[in-house]
């Protein structure tokens, strides 16, 4: 094997392959968040369905309902509604996306949810490693450009997004008189992302921490531990 240069050899590690398959013995613990607050709301009703094939395969869910979430940067992080959202976001071990498409984006209350969300506080990354599935609903005909979004959102957030995905189009359609989604090909697609997303989810769950244990960073850490050990020691 020819020698790596410019590498840091304490810092570059081989794959622990023990690290990527531990098993835990609780349930998964699935966050489901939606993009809407209207008093019947099909992105609620989609995650709510959501949620009740989640827990068939297993998983214990929460849902967050966006009403009364301030704006971003509108009020302190200490707000009830930022603090339950951040307190969600740091129990899970994946989540589940799913917005309106309004104007041919997200809506604004989805984005707002993933806005409170920062990608560190203090020393806990809260979405960093976690699973996501991404998931919409649409007024008319089907579209994706909000799952899309939310695709790149996943990855800003470094989370590990499924490959699979929902687009319901025409969703008032969808949902009868009771609120709950009628057969069809809609429906079974969010069917096989939610057992998608639980596999990929018992799959990494417990090993998050080490699927983004990355060279770069541990690197970073070290000279930044440096630099303060110097700066105590009046280096």
């Amino acid at each position: 094997m020819k020698e790596l240069i410019n590498i840091d050899q304490d810092l570059l590690q081989p794959i622990d392959s023990e690290k990527l398959f531990k098993k835990l013995d609780h349930p998964p613990k699935i966050l489901l968040l939606y993009g809407s607050v209207r008093e019947r709301s099909f992105s609620r009703l989609a995650t709510q369905e959501a949620a009740r094939l989640l827990e068939f395969f297993g998983a214990e869910t929460r849902i967050f309902n966006p009403s009364g979430l301030p704006l971003p940067d509108d009020a302190e992080d200490s707000h009830p509604k930022v603090n339950e959202l951040r307190e969600l976001a740091n129990w899970c071990e994946g989540m589940v996306w799913c917005s309106p498409e309004r104007h041919g984006a997200m809506t604004g209350i989805m984005k707002a949810q993933i806005d409170w969300i920062p990608l560190a506080i203090g020393a806990v990354r809260p979405t960093q490693g976690k699973t996501l599935a991404v998931m919409q609903v649409c007024g008319g005909s089907q579209s994706f450009n909000a799952v899309n979004q939310l695709r790149v959102l996943g990855r800003w957030m470094r989370m590990l997004t499924i490959p699979n995905q929902s687009s319901v189009a025409k969703a008032w359609l969808e949902f009868d008189e009771n609120d709950r989604m009628k057969p069809s090909s809609y429906y079974d697609r969010i069917v096989d992302v939610m057992e998608e997303l639980v596999k990929f989810t018992l799959l990494t769950r417990g090993s998050a921490d080490y699927f983004v244990d990355r060279y770069s960073e541990r690197k970073e850490d070290l000279a930044t531990f440096k630099k303060r050990i110097a700066e105590r020691s009046g280096g």
